[in-house]
């Protein structure tokens, strides 16, 4: 069998990824569940191998497997899209893992995100960041967001990824794209060139070390938008681990840099739908407020982010992972099992939808109402969906309002 009949299969699922590993049918990843395809028959060593030189296209790819034992690689196939690979050795046998990138590019409002990411992305200058976990849509985000700057401004963007994901054609704005390897060496000094490359907008794919994070700090002092990535779970370990990455004498300024250019940052987790049609993204948000600096620049008040961000959410549009999930269960789009698997503080989670809440908690309760995402359906959904039913109130959980309804909250003495 030849990769492309596997791939073909693939989309047409509507899966995400394929796994290819010797000793097992061909696996996908269909709404975030691994599926086996049993319609193929189970792989050995010369299926995989024979795979793996269908997607290395040049000597040089091959020459850099034999020698690394892994290569990430961007394969097209004419027709049906683009999959970023790696190819990895394991237990003496070849193994691969592709991941399907849509031809199209999904907008925030596909995607049910935040509306607050479309003010984030009218910034001029500064560093938004998009975290997460390995899977849970960074990409997919970034892709969003760099389109409607394409679509609605007129600038130069470049991108540094590894590999090269979504295809941005030109539209007001002009788009250059990069890949480590094949159009530079490195992310950092990709980086460090692109500052005399004329750029309003830089996409940096991941900070992966020391050199790039100073770079891409540096390029957002001097009047740049940059958009990266890091594997990081929320707001306050994303500021902790780019601080930890700089030696200790060191830190205190980069606190003060990170205060200065820090404009946002997002951090997703994928969670399975009420209804079985694919995965909603629950995102904590943090803008950059005079609060949220102070924070970051005092190491003893980062601890006291979480708590800004959820004071900030009808001012600001920010919220707390637990508020995404919140306001996705009232929505009826995701389960309560669900919600408590996935939250942050499971037993302040729990008080909420008991409704024992704090009188700080009542307050951000109000504040709760301006959180607001687009109905959309989602990428996995295929299509897009009319907006949610309001489903009936699980036992001891606060009925879900329409938005802009005021709710009155009244607690047992």
């Amino acid at each position: 069998m030849h990769i492309n009949e596997l791939l073909t299969v693939v989309c047409e699922q509507g899966a995400s990824d394929l796994h290819l590993k010797v000793g097992n049918h061909p696996i996908a990843r269909i709404k975030g569940k691994l599926t086996p395809m049993t319609q193929f028959k189970r792989l050995v060593q010369e299926d995989t191998i024979a795979m793996a030189y269908a997607i290395m296209a040049s000597d040089k790819q091959k020459a850099k497997f034999k020698e690394n034992l892994d290569l990430d690689i961007a394969y097209s196939v004419p027709s049906l899209g683009r999959f970023r690979c790696n190819i990895f050795n394991q237990r003496g046998t070849v193994g691969l893992v592709l991941r399907v990138i849509p031809r199209k590019i999904y907008t925030i409002d596909d995607l049910m995100l935040p509306k607050v990411l479309k003010t984030i992305c009218q910034e001029q200058r500064g560093l938004v960041l998009v975290t997460g976990t390995t899977g849970s849509g960074k990409s997919t985000t970034l892709a969003a967001m760099i389109d409607l700057i394409n679509a609605t401004r007129s600038e130069h963007i470049l991108t540094i990824e590894d590999p090269i994901e979504y295809l941005h054609r030109d539209n007001l704005s002009i788009v250059n794209q990069r890949e480590v390897e094949a159009d530079c060496k490195t992310f950092a000094t990709a980086l460090r060139a692109a500052l005399r490359q004329d750029p309003d907008v830089i996409l940096v794919g991941e900070m992966r070390d020391l050199e790039t994070i100073e770079t891409a700090l540096h390029a957002a002092e001097t009047g740049h938008l940059v958009f990266s990535t890091l594997h990081t779970l929320d707001a306050t370990e994303t500021i902790n681990r780019v601080i930890s990455v700089f030696p200790p004498h060191h830190q205190k300024q980069i606190r003060l840099q990170m205060a200065a250019v820090l404009k946002g940052i997002i951090s997703q987790r994928l969670v399975p739908r009420a209804d079985g049609q694919g995965r909603v993204p629950a995102v904590e948000v943090m803008v950059a407020t005079e609060t949220v600096r102070t924070c970051i620049e005092d190491k003893d008040k980062t601890k006291m982010l979480k708590d800004v961000i959820a004071a900030g959410t009808a001012q600001y549009g920010m919220q707390t992972f637990d508020q995404s999930l919140y306001f996705l269960l009232r929505q009826g789009l995701i389960t309560e099992e669900e919600a408590l698997l996935r939250a942050t503080n499971v037993g302040e989670f729990k008080l909420r939808l008991e409704g024992v809440m704090a009188t700080a908690d009542m307050a951000r309760a109000n504040m709760e109402r301006g959180m607001s995402i687009a109905q959309g359906g989602g990428r996995e959904s295929g299509t897009p969906s009319a907006p949610p039913q309001i489903q009936p109130p699980a036992p001891g959980m606060p009925m879900a309002m329409p938005p802009g309804t005021d709710v009155k909250i009244t607690l047992a003495r």
